[in-house]
């Protein structure tokens, strides 16, 4: 999910310069309800003029079911069958946007002269499929993307706001579930995250949405799939008072466009919450946020200086990140409810 968040500053900035070219994805199929474009009329929702879909057609990849059962028939048909599509667009150029090896290597099954990636991926080996390699230099992960893109066609591109889709039926639950109590800005909280070395204890998380109920605000709590006890202790903990909520991805989406701030770790609803211009709390531990932290909106980052990069899945909480305390997150979070109040 961070991975296509990231890319889609660099992609939407793409079609804005060519809006006359084919631009497709390869993408995994629980992902491609972030890749539609266009609201319910078809119309830009920023200047209500017309515009086409960011992508033209969406080949999917299950890439992580087919490592589970690789050596199956079924998998095999499903490759063939996505090489078979990938040959059939006779592609002008592919370009990696994620540097991992299977991404290359799906690139690879294009059959295209230009396969376009960084010079130094993600992951090392993954440049060795490459055909034309780009020396980034943007801090940033959103930045570097831009880098690559420019290179499709030699264009200067700037990281602009993504167009992100807007489903009628998602927007009307959403409306739904915030209508009893408009005048409370509501607080989307996300204690999740990928692995349990990003992940900020649950009762500090709680500790921190007590305080914002008591100051009249809604507070919500996304649960990611298998993140669900964490949003149910989080609600224990509360005493029922922060809203535990399993949603589909389009209804994250509508939910996170209303919302006042979103307070969560290194994980792709911060990210979506960047995408849609929302302001972020973002609480960092072994990952680095000068690359993949909070960009293109209003946030504040907590990160202690003893936390170093480090993309080793352990479980336990980093150390560094354990330091941070919920008073600190408050105070970032009150930094962004009430800027007027810091004046």
């Amino acid at each position: 999910m961070g991975d296509i968040l990231h890319a889609l500053p660099a992609v939407t900035a793409l079609r804005m310069a060519h809006p006359d070219w084919v631009i497709d994805w390869v993408v995994e199929p629980k992902w491609q309800a972030l890749l539609a474009a266009t609201d319910s009329r078809g119309r830009d929702t920023q200047s209500a003029a017309p515009r086409q879909p960011l992508v033209d057609h969406l080949h999917l990849a299950a890439t992580k079911e087919w490592r589970r059962r690789l050596i199956s028939a079924k998998t095999m048909g499903e490759i063939r069958g996505l090489r078979h599509a990938l040959r059939a667009g006779d592609y002008d150029t592919v370009l990696d946007l994620q540097g991992a090896v299977r991404s290359a290597v799906v690139a690879r099954m294009a059959g295209c002269r230009r396969l376009i990636g960084e010079e130094n991926p993600r992951e090392r080996a993954a440049r060795l499929l490459f055909t034309e390699r780009v020396m980034t230099r943007g801090a940033h992960v959103i930045e570097q993307d831009v880098e690559l893109a420019e290179a499709v066609a030699g264009d200067e591109l700037k990281p602009v706001q993504p167009w992100l889709p807007v489903d009628a039926a998602a927007e009307a639950w959403a409306d739904a579930l915030l209508d009893p109590a408009p005048e409370r800005p509501a607080v989307l909280i996300n204690p999740g995250a990928g692995w349990g070395a990003k992940r900020w204890p649950v009762e500090r998380y709680a500790a921190v949405a007590q305080r914002l109920i008591e100051r009249g605000h809604r507070v919500m709590v996304n649960a990611g799939p298998g993140e669900e006890p964490l949003a149910e202790a989080l609600e224990r903990q509360t005493g029922g008072e922060a809203l535990p909520l399993v949603c589909r991805l389009d209804e994250l989406i509508a939910l996170t466009r209303r919302v006042a701030l979103v307070i969560a770790g290194d994980t792709g609803p911060l990210h979506l919450a960047c995408a849609l211009g929302r302001p972020v709390v973002g609480i960092y531990g072994p990952t680095d946020p000068s690359r993949n932290g909070p960009f293109g909106t209003r946030f504040r980052v907590l990160r202690s200086p003893e936390s170093r990069r480090d993309h080793t899945r352990h479980e336990a909480p980093e150390a560094g990140l354990l330091t941070i305390q919920p008073d600190e997150v408050l105070r970032a979070a009150d930094a962004l409810l009430y800027p007027e109040a810091a004046l």
